[in-house]
């Protein structure tokens, strides 16, 4: 599994032969690619509608959308999108297969009214959880599995429900406070995941979140955890099996 951070929330996965690109926003400072730079992906996720997460959407409306059944009808009637996974999308605690990869979707704790002439209630905001091999009670030491946390607050199905049964390897989670978790929330939710990578993201695109990821770093050493944390540079591939 090869994961791109493009800035802000803004991934690249990459699972086999399958390319899954979420929550497209290339309007931060962390990138220096537009979205012509990039070939279409397989499959577009986005976690919520708010603008910096579904700006440049439609600029790949011809992957395969997984969002919400809200956002899907959204997304489609204002970017154009042709398809969805099963034709409709997908809703919390489901899981589709999506090529090579099984992509979960989890609740977020965060807002989700997309404000326009009519404002729109795009659904829960979620993350998702990226697998190899489709989740089951029986754990799979061969599989390798990435959580994008999305927009969120710390909650404690992180702990209670995604650690023990979804099993991240490694956790993307918003460190840029304001609209989001905090370096401190955000190292208690990596603790919590028991990841072995944790990589920073929603941070420094606007003053609000503007946050130093050594912070988030210090916090993490502080709750025990032995997570490696990785401020990665954006548009640098990280290959996550390689590391595992």
């Amino acid at each position: 599994m090869q994961l791109t951070w493009h800035g802000h929330s803004t991934w690249h996965v990459t699972v086999g032969d399958t390319d899954l690109l979420i929550d497209p926003f290339f309007d931060n400072p962390k990138t220096d690619l537009e979205p012509a730079d990039l070939e279409t992906p397989d499959y577009v996720l986005l976690t919520h509608g708010h603008a910096d997460h579904i700006a440049h959407a439609g600029e790949f409306a011809e992957a395969t959308l997984v969002a919400t059944p809200e956002l899907v009808s959204y997304a489609t009637e204002e970017f154009g999108f042709e398809d969805a996974v099963g034709g409709m999308g997908m809703n919390l605690g489901g899981t589709v297969e999506c090529g090579d990869a099984y992509v979960t979707m989890h609740r977020a704790d965060h807002t989700n009214g997309i404000m326009t002439e009519y404002d729109v209630d795009a659904g829960m905001p979620a993350g998702f959880v990226i697998s190899n091999t489709k989740p089951t009670q029986t754990a799979d030491e061969e599989s390798t599995t990435f959580y994008h946390a999305g927009d969120t607050g710390l909650m404690t199905e992180m702990r209670d429900v995604i650690a023990p049964f979804l099993e991240p390897d490694a956790a993307a989670v918003p460190i840029g406070d304001h609209f989001t978790m905090g370096p401190w929330q955000a190292a208690v939710a990596v603790d919590w995941l028991d990841v072995d990578y944790a990589f920073p993201m929603h941070y420094d695109t606007f003053p609000p979140i503007e946050q130093d990821p050594a912070d988030f770093e210090r916090e993490v050493r502080a709750t025990g955890s032995d997570a490696e944390v990785v401020a990665l540079e954006a548009d640098e591939p990280f290959d996550l099996d390689g590391h595992l």
